[in-house]
């Protein structure tokens, strides 16, 4: 998933490796092979979807979840439009809260993702969108 339209993808992989936040190896990790990329079809009634968008930096995700009859997540994906971090903490985001009920995934916070993945505080607001 790209980032920004018409970036190529190891262009932001270079620009992230070398920018003066140095993002940790975690973030680079979950970028370039993100985790559970794509979407459920929103007519199945075991699927729930959610849209959020963080106005200071433009990102937009689509989380979607699918539970079992016993409201147990049993998969999860995303779509992410917006910069590394906020892909990284998508990504990150689908792989944790499969296996959880509703209510145990509800309970991971932002700060647990920035915190896994070492974002620099500037990108905090990145790891909001995914919770």
């Amino acid at each position: 998933m790209i980032p920004r339209l018409g970036v190529c993808k190891s262009t932001v992989t270079r620009c992230l490796r070398q920018h003066s936040l140095a993002y940790h190896k975690n973030v680079i990790d979950h970028y370039e092979n993100p985790r559970n990329v794509g979407s459920f079809d929103k007519k199945d009634e075991s699927i729930g979807t959610g849209l959020v968008g963080a106005p200071a930096c433009g990102d937009v995700m689509k989380l979607q979840i699918k539970v079992d009859k016993n409201g147990k997540i049993i998969d999860a994906k995303f779509k992410t439009f917006g910069c590394g971090s906020a892909i990284a903490s998508s990504s990150l985001a689908t792989e944790w809260v499969k296996g959880k009920t509703i209510d145990e995934a509800s309970k991971i916070k932002n700060s647990d993702i920035a915190k896994e993945l070492k974002l620099p505080p500037v990108k905090l607001h990145c790891s909001s969108n995914a919770c």
